[in-house]
């Protein structure tokens, strides 16, 4: 499957969290610890928040170590809010357009998973977004689908609400095709430049590792020459940056994050169909 992280707090650079720690997403793009695929070379992309509220996205087909504009890039750009994500293609193809973070407007989503059957009820899928949406989907990934979903189910107004009817709509999908057991496997990382949402589910209980980070010092021990870091700084990982300690927490199954400056909920994640 695919890596990826999502940072929150003072501006620091994109290089602090990419490709210093110990474990940085470079690489565990080259030797995963806690995924199923060891290696995520099938690209990568990072989205950023600067001074403008439509945020920067730079994104490739290269594999993530081996790409010196990326280096040069995490060097220069400072950023309080920033997503970055390396893939592990699965039934797609390897091309940019396929490539997370997707963006819309100000919106930024990164996703870990799979949806099961994708290709028998894509038709379905798609002919649930809406019009609106649907001219700026630009590649074919269950990924990218399961965005405009969320979308066309509320994301800008109430996110949490509108990605349990995301969920929700692709189960019963499945159910209707006698797919009941392993529709989706996801963890999500969403955000529109003020907050942070992750979310961690799937269909029976057995979802891909993510960690969040429980006090600044997780942060801090990633590069403790960096003194930018702040006290309400905060992190979600799909595998720690370093090795695990007790700074950092896995989060639990069925559950999502909303991380808003020094304000962090959790609340269970409950699929829910949409009506009418």
């Amino acid at each position: 499957m695919c890596r990826w992280l999502a940072y929150l707090g003072n501006p620091i650079y994109l290089e602090e969290l990419i490709y210093k720690p110990k474990h940085s997403l470079i690489d565990q793009s080259l030797a995963a610890r806690t995924s199923e695929t060891t290696t995520n070379g099938d690209g990568f992309g990072v989205g950023w928040y600067g001074s403008r509220v439509i945020p920067g996205v730079y994104r490739s087909i290269q594999p993530a170590w081996n790409d010196r504009n990326l280096r040069d890039l995490a060097a220069q750009i400072p950023s309080p809010l920033f997503l970055a994500h390396v893939r592990a293609a699965t039934s797609t193809a390897v091309q940019q357009s396929n490539c997370h973070p997707f963006r819309y407007d100000k919106w930024l989503f990164v996703h870990n998973g799979v949806i099961n059957n994708f290709l028998q009820i894509k038709r379905d899928l798609v002919l649930a977004i809406a019009p609106s949406f649907y001219p700026v989907i630009e590649g074919t990934t269950d990924s990218e689908i399961m965005f405009y979903l969320a979308l066309t189910f509320g994301l800008t107004d109430d996110p949490i609400n509108a990605l349990e009817m995301m969920v929700g709509f692709i189960e019963q999908l499945n159910t209707d095709n006698g797919v009941n057991k392993y529709s989706v496997q996801m963890t999500l990382g969403i955000s529109e430049g003020t907050r942070l949402i992750a979310v961690r589910y799937s269909t029976i209980g057995k979802s891909r590792t993510l960690y969040c980070s429980k006090h600044w010092r997780a942060c801090s021990e990633l590069n403790p020459e960096c003194d930018l870091f702040s006290g309400n700084a905060h992190l979600v990982v799909s595998e720690p940056l370093t090795d695990l300690t007790d700074d950092w927490e896995e989060v639990p199954e069925s559950t999502a994050i909303i991380i808003q400056s020094d304000h962090v909920v959790m609340r269970s994640f409950q699929p829910n169909f949409p009506v009418g």
